[in-house]
């Protein structure tokens, strides 16, 4: 996400591992009075916390790299694996100071055939640049990105392999977004547009997966494993998706976790769903905001800290479980 929004997602705020075979039951009424029970998955965090990790092991996954290839392999096998409908969407991409990027978005779609579809996205690609770590002589070293990237593409392929093992009643859409994190550092003395940032969801937009695409809503997962993370209303999914996010956060209370999805105003990032909104797709950001820190985000925001260690299984559960919460009721 932008780096020239983390003041404003911080001065924004306002005051204010069960089984794989497991289910969750509720009840919910239907217009005729009846009622129907929901059964949904639950969501494994050990399962989710593996997929963080396998990522990792790769290394630094910045575009034109061997551990990048090798990641976006593994991405498109696990979608394969869990029963998805695979097309990685290859693209030469140029960045801010003119490298051309080999990037690729890998979309798994479950239920290819309905039209009635929801569209869970992330980026799976880590920055080239840890320009907020608090040694200088790391600024343009790449990270790992444990939390940023990989936390939100292991939720999904979580969330992939128990939608092939039971489908909900609507079509999903899972894309991993190459190039989100390639932004200009502040370091860089190239003109800037402004549009840096989401390479990759920014090609998807002009070149859908599929013409005409549409889903009904979207929700993007970015730094979703924090440790005691919690998530705030981002301002651009109030301004375009608020009834999205109306629905995730009030299943996400009724789950009891609504002391991770609190009820406050967050700032505006610039991050994938942007782009996905000004599509037309009424799109949301699941997104960490801590206080403590100048930018807002987590303190290993685009740090060579930002490993493993900072994983929080729980974190994984609270937004993978309200998530599944969500689609299987829709």
């Amino acid at each position: 996400m932008n780096m020239l929004f983390k003041i404003m997602l911080f001065l924004g705020l306002s005051s204010a591992m069960g089984s794989c075979s497991g289910r969750y039951r509720e009840t919910v009424p239907e217009n005729a009075g009846r009622e129907k029970t929901v059964d949904v998955p639950v969501f494994n965090a050990d399962s989710a916390y593996v997929y963080v990790q396998r990522q990792v092991d790769f290394g630094c996954r910045v575009p034109n790299t061997p551990a990048h290839e090798a990641a976006a392999s593994f991405l498109e096998k696990e979608l394969t694996r869990h029963g998805a409908e695979v097309l990685v969407q290859s693209a030469r991409i140029t960045a801010y100071d003119g490298t051309v990027l080999n990037a690729k978005n890998i979309i798994g779609s479950f239920s290819p055939e309905k039209t009635k579809r929801v569209l869970l996205f992330a980026h799976w690609d880590s920055r080239p640049y840890a320009d907020n770590d608090a040694d200088e002589a790391n600024h343009r070293k790449p990270i790992l990105g444990a939390n940023d990237g990989a936390s939100g593409v292991g939720v999904l392929l979580e969330i992939a392999r128990l939608l092939g093992a039971r489908l909900p009643d609507t079509g999903v859409d899972i894309i991993f977004f190459d190039a989100e994190d390639y932004g200009q550092p502040y370091f860089s003395s190239a003109s800037d547009n402004g549009n840096s940032w989401a390479l990759g969801t920014q090609y998807w937009v002009s070149h859908p997966h599929k013409p005409g695409y549409r889903a009904r809503y979207g929700i993007l997962l970015d730094m979703v494993g924090g440790r005691d993370a919690v998530f705030a209303r981002e301002g651009y999914s109030r301004h375009y998706a608020k009834a999205v996010g109306d629905k995730v956060w009030a299943a996400a209370r009724k789950l009891g976790y609504g002391n991770r999805f609190a009820d406050v105003q967050g700032g505006y990032v610039t991050d994938d769903h942007v782009y996905v909104n000004q599509m037309g797709i009424p799109s949301i950001d699941i997104i960490q905001y801590d206080p403590r820190t100048e930018s807002g985000f987590c303190p290993q925001w685009h740090t060579l800290d930002d490993t493993m260690e900072h994983i929080d299984k729980e974190t994984l559960k609270a937004v993978g479980q309200t998530v599944l919460e969500i689609i299987y009721n829709e």
